[in-house]
């Protein structure tokens, strides 16, 4: 149904999901200032990047059904709470060990708040206008993801890096104050917890992306035989308790299956996009910060033009076709980044930022679109959960594979006469080719790296065209107004997912 307020209740949304993707997105210019300010080894940085993703993908499933029972602005407020204050605690760090607490804090912040901003966005808004809802959203989204790295590259150059953490807390402030004057309180029917399948999913997405980030020292067995039995016992319970807190249901959906495998195929793609482009504009192009967050424009420009653009002629041209146009344009934009030099200029990263930013825009509300539209409103939570989940999980990967692959063909491309440090990582190299005045060593990582770059991009690009692929035989062609979302009694084949929770 129609709020009243809603596209101003749809701010609010935007404010709540913009704090999240601009601290992720900072943080990756950050880690050059933050490694050295605090003396971090790698593995320290490793987990302060990786104790947020952790918890923040243990706990989405639950917290979204929390959310659907408690109710979504109150679950969302209390995420921003917790986000804002650990922000402030992380700014103040004065040690590794305390940054990695407070990222762990803002991932449980964070997890409450993903899922309420979109369940509340297909509650408040009619099928008829959801669409251009999730555009808007989307596009926020985006110029969040890119603009992250140009504002962090911004602070980093006029401040201290504990800046990116602080802008977190007025934005956090200012979603929670309007979410109490404009958000009405949206909530499932009453229903009973699912301890079990609770701790069950926490568990085993917890030791999924533990098990996946790991990849690049090898498979982590102990941690990969709880992911299987938790996921695996997670599963069986939700099947048979009468009081299932995930509706699993909606996967016999095409639109819901086919849209999941499909973000999930994008996500493997983008992971670790921002954070290896960053490092290659920094460290082997020399650009700082400011101007390597700078250079990330066009993937915003492109993908705001986009997001409308696919907002306006998708009634026309359906889901299946916008997202597989739009998936194998972002598959052009890796390709071109394949292609990058140590010597390229500016002209090359932009028309590659430009394309992935245009298919991008493209896609991904499409298939956000199509996945959500089969959601039933009492269970819109932790449908908005599993969505957040099924991302996360691809990013996750797309991190580890790519990291893996960038990190070893470094460490493979380097001469044998290298020094042993050097051959860990581009910043260490350079770092030590500074310290000796070693300049062949300098040129020699700064290739190195451009050429485990364009291998992972490779990769990207094929991933995008898997993703493309299943689009065109899964989803189904959905054009016009887009139907409302399934009641349970108009939709037999989803009786289990419709019991309460």
């Amino acid at each position: 149904m129609k709020h009243a307020h809603r596209w101003l209740i749809l701010i609010v949304l935007c404010l709540s999901t913009v704090v999240l993707v601009i601290d992720n997105m900072a943080l990756a210019v950050a880690v050059p200032a933050l490694a050295e300010d605090l003396d971090a080894s790698p593995q320290d940085m490793q987990w302060i990047l990786d104790s947020y993703i952790l918890v923040f993908a243990g706990l989405l499933l639950t917290a979204g059904s929390l959310s659907d029972r408690y109710g979504r602005r109150r679950v969302m407020v209390i995420g921003l709470t917790l986000f804002g204050g650990a922000s402030l605690a992380a700014a103040s760090a004065a040690d590794p060990l305390q940054l990695i607490a407070a990222r762990t804090v803002m991932g449980v912040g964070g997890a409450l708040v993903m899922p309420s901003t979109l369940s509340i966005l297909i509650t408040v808004f009619d099928a008829a206008e959801r669409r251009r809802a999730m555009a808007c959203w989307s596009a926020v989204a985006m110029l969040g993801l890119v603009g992250g790295p140009v504002l962090g590259g911004v602070l980093i150059a006029h401040f201290h890096w504990g800046a990116v953490f602080l802008i977190n807390v007025p934005i956090a402030a200012l979603a929670i104050l309007a979410a109490f004057v404009l958000m009405p309180e949206s909530r499932g029917p009453a229903s009973r917890l699912d301890p079990l399948g609770a701790v069950l999913s926490t568990v085993g997405m917890t030791a999924l992306i533990w098990t996946i980030i790991e990849l690049a020292h090898g498979v982590s067995w102990p941690a990969l035989t709880t992911a299987v039995l938790a996921l695996g016992g997670f599963v069986a319970w939700e099947l048979h308790t009468p009081h299932p807190m995930v509706p699993l249901g909606l996967f016999r959906h095409r639109a819901f299956s086919g849209g999941s495998l499909s973000l999930a195929l994008v996500q493997i793609g983008n992971g670790g996009l921002l954070l290896i482009l960053t490092q290659y504009l920094q460290y082997v192009l020399g650009l700082t910060p400011t101007q390597a967050g700078l250079a990330l424009i066009p993937m915003a420009v492109a993908s705001l033009a986009f997001n409308t653009l696919g907002a306006t002629v998708a009634a026309g041209i359906g889901h299946r076709t916008l997202i597989a146009s739009g998936l194998t344009t972002m598959a052009a934009g890796f390709g071109v980044l394949a292609a990058l030099s140590p010597g390229a200029g500016s002209v090359q990263p932009a028309v590659g930022l430009f394309l992935l930013g245009a298919g991008g825009g493209l896609a991904m509300p499409a298939a956000v679109s199509a996945l959500m539209g089969t959601i039933p409103a009492e269970h819109a939570g932790v449908g908005s959960a599993l969505n957040d989940t099924v991302q996360q999980a691809g990013a996750a990967l797309g991190v580890a594979v790519l990291g893996s692959i960038v990190s070893s063909m470094f460490t493979g491309t380097m001469s044998a006469s290298a020094p042993t440090e050097a051959a860990r990582s581009i910043g260490d190299a350079l770092a030590v080719a500074e310290r000796t005045g070693d300049t062949a060593l300098a040129d020699a990582a700064r290739h190195a790296f451009t050429t485990a770059m364009s291998s992972a991009f490779v990769i990207s690009a094929a991933g995008v065209l898997a993703a493309a692929a299943v689009a065109l035989i899964v989803l189904p062609q959905r054009t016009g107004t887009p139907r409302p979302a399934p009641r349970p009694e108009a939709a037999p084949e989803l009786a289990t997912a419709a019991r309460p929770l």
